[in-house]
């Protein structure tokens, strides 16, 4: 599968918090915190849970920077 995302970030569920459609997921990321918000169908598709080794993939139009 070909993506046209460059920014693939490696990390390990750490959370996941299931709503009645939509669902929270918590990415550790290096001691980071990613999270994304899905659809509990896509949850049950892949079959996430805590401890899975995942890839989070940003794709953004915009990115802040702060100092």
């Amino acid at each position: 599968m070909k993506i046209s995302g460059r920014n693939k970030l490696q990390g390990i569920v750490k959370e996941v918090v299931k709503g009645s459609v939509m669902a929270k997921v918590v990415v550790d990321y290096k001691g980071d915190e990613i999270v994304a918000t899905i659809t509990v169908d896509s949850i049950d598709d892949l079959g996430l849970k805590v401890g899975d080794e995942v890839t989070a993939l940003i794709k953004s139009t915009e990115v802040m920077i702060i100092k």
